[in-house]
């Protein structure tokens, strides 16, 4: 029999959309035949599940959840947005969330691996393959984070497009400023930023820029070159980072000094300390 290694585990497990553990059941069973062990799966009552899951899913929904002290989003994928509207599809996103809130798990292939906590006889992975005999589509749990608040902080949450696109802005200073952390949210959703600061942006991606920008200003003087060159990254720098964005309800100022003039309003010093911004089929 050939060794089962951990890529025939997860070549099965992204051909069938089966949990792990029963992945590598079906391979020994199958003697390390990929074919056979597909077959096995489908015998044990996931053959909707295994027709399907190769086909790519692009639509779906966006679903946030929070507590006292945490705060959960995730993303379910399916087929068409028929489904992704369906009752069923919206109630097992919603019992993710409720889940994932009260267990708060390390990551979301432990989090597939949890009993679901309705019907303790099946895994959550489990549950999602019975949804997709249930409803005829592809459907990927495709990612889940849970977010540990702090007590300093405010959470902005502002979901578009009918949960399709989803910002969370964490505004350090105050704990009772909600309405501030979404207005940001909210511009955050509208002027889509990469980076919260200069400072975040990958040394790669500023090179390539300075790479581009110097390629514009070829034969000029050296000293003008570089004053070109870091215009141009200036530039770069307030398209694509959040602080540094002209604030979409008031583009004579910044997201950083829209942020100043809110801190001297409250009379406390307020600082963005993170965001998410979660779009419907982003890598």
């Amino acid at each position: 029999m050939r060794d089962i290694t951990a890529d025939m585990i997860r070549e099965l497990r992204e051909r069938t959309g089966v949990a792990m553990g029963k992945c590598k059941e079906a391979l020994v069973l199958a003697q390390g035949d990929m074919e056979k062990a597909v077959d096995v799966l489908r015998k044990a009552g996931m053959a909707a599940g295994v027709k399907k899951e190769g086909r790519e899913t692009k639509e779906g929904l966006i679903l946030t959840g929070e507590d006292k002290n945490t705060l959960v989003i995730a993303e379910a994928n399916a087929e068409t947005d028929f489904v992704a509207q369906n009752d069923r599809f919206k109630h097992f996103l919603h019992d993710v969330v409720k889940q994932a809130l009260e267990t708060k798990p390390k990551s979301l292939v432990d989090f597939l691996q949890q009993h679901y906590y309705k019907d303790k006889s099946i895994t959550i992975d489990q549950y999602r393959n019975l949804l997709i005999q249930a409803l005829g589509e592809n459907i990927q749990l495709r990612r889940l984070e849970v977010l540990h608040k702090h007590p300093d902080s405010s959470y902005g949450i502002y979901s578009h497009m009918g949960g399709k696109l989803v910002v969370i802005v964490e505004l350090q200073g105050a704990s009772d400023q909600e309405g501030i952390a979404k207005e940001i949210a909210m511009h955050t959703a509208a002027e889509s930023p990469e980076y919260l600061k200069p400072d975040e942006i990958p040394p790669h991606v500023r090179a390539r820029e300075e790479e581009i920008a110097r390629s514009q200003v070829q034969g000029k003087p050296e000293n003008i070159v570089e004053k070109i060159v870091a215009g141009k990254i200036k530039a770069f720098e307030e398209q694509v980072c959040l602080i540094h964005q002209k604030y979409i309800k008031d583009t004579s100022v910044t997201v950083q000094q829209f942020l100043e003039l809110c801190a001297k309003k409250i009379g406390k010093p307020l600082s963005i300390r993170c965001f998410w911004r979660w779009k419907i089929g982003q890598s």
